[in-house]
């Protein structure tokens, strides 16, 4: 990876599973789903793209937003497998987005998060095998490792469910893998925009000075899914080569010379945060620009997944209890903070 931590689009590699083909985003009013329709639109030349949402509202302001004839717009739940089958025949690549996500909301209402982020998981496995997709990828998060919230205990079971997966849809059917990241700069929910309205008050509130986070763009973010898209061989977990930053780094970026206030770390929440666990290094590969953690059943006794990544990316095994973690893990130039704050833009 070079020194700007910008992954680059491999549009021939991509362009073999999105060219001409009919491509599906759970979850795809968010900022990834538009993100991502922007770069697939500008990039490439699928033939349709849908969208999968609850939300018609969010919907109608997307179909504003785009304008273009490719796009399809389905409402419907992934908790509802029957929708499920009718929005997923002809389809060739689905994006698996839609979860709950907000941590206190999923820890006041743990029944939905579980329906929606699990069973809803299982819809998409069962109705994407039925309708013979080519490929699915799920997008997941830092915080399914050793999880302390429900949240990412329910991701983890997600993770979990897509690996295995490819048990359930056979040698030649459809393959699943999953993609684990760590905070989108300038996300829903992140802490940069509340440091950014936070500026003009002179104050900043700080959970804890010693606090560490990855970090990654969602234009990276999404130029990282398409690439693991475009390599998978079904059960893998991908996981970037990110920075970290500290907390007290990132204020000083964005508000330089404003008082830091010590409020506590919140409930549910890591001082820092880890893409790979110790448990989950014996069975890990480290690449170019990431890692693979093979999966843990099926052909995790196989050389195929170690042949492969060697060959095509200068894969090795990572030590035995080796760990991802922000806390002990390169730091981000402050200059380069500040231009992925400014270049940030997820509308």
């Amino acid at each position: 990876m070079n020194n700007s931590y910008v992954y680059p689009l491999d549009s021939k590699k991509v362009g073999v599973d999105i060219n001409g083909k009919n491509i599906l985003i759970t979850g795809g009013t968010g900022s990834f789903g538009k993100k991502m329709i922007k770069i697939l639109l500008k990039n490439f030349n699928p033939n349709k793209i849908v969208v999968l949402s609850r939300d018609e509202y969010k919907q109608y302001l997307m179909r504003k937003m785009f304008g273009n004839d490719k796009i399809r717009f389905f409402l419907g739940d992934i908790r509802d497998y029957n929708r499920l089958q009718d929005a997923f025949r002809d389809i060739d690549v689905i994006f698996h987005a839609a979860a709950l996500k907000q941590v206190p909301a999923t820890e006041y209402n743990p029944i939905e998060a579980i329906k929606t982020n699990i069973y809803g998981s299982e819809n998409v496995i069962r109705a994407a095998i039925f309708n013979n997709v080519k490929k699915v990828i799920a997008i997941s998060t830092d915080k399914c490792v050793n999880p302390i919230n429900l949240y990412g205990a329910t991701k983890l079971c997600s993770e979990r469910l897509f690996s295995n997966a490819n048990i359930m849809s056979g040698n030649n059917g459809t393959i699943f893998s999953v993609l684990r990241y760590g905070n989108v700069l300038c996300s829903r929910g992140s802490v940069v925009p509340v440091f950014i309205n936070q500026k003009g008050s002179g104050v900043l509130t700080i959970t804890d000075s010693k606090m560490t986070r990855f970090t990654i763009t969602l234009q990276d973010a999404i130029h990282f899914v398409l690439f693991s898209m475009s390599i998978m061989l079904g059960g893998e977990v991908f996981v970037p080569k990110l920075p970290s930053y500290n907390i007290i780094q990132l204020a000083d970026v964005i508000a330089p010379g404003c008082e830091k206030k010590i409020i506590g770390i919140r409930p549910g929440e890591k001082l820092h945060e880890k893409m790979i666990s110790e448990d989950e290094s014996y069975n890990t590969l480290k690449c170019d620009n990431f890692y693979v953690i093979k999966p843990f059943s099926g052909e995790y006794f196989s050389q195929k997944y170690d042949g492969y990544y060697k060959d095509n990316y200068s894969a090795e095994k990572v030590p035995d209890d080796y760990s991802y973690t922000s806390g002990e893990n390169n730091v981000i130039d402050n200059k380069l903070l500040d231009t992925m704050i400014k270049n940030s833009n997820l509308s």
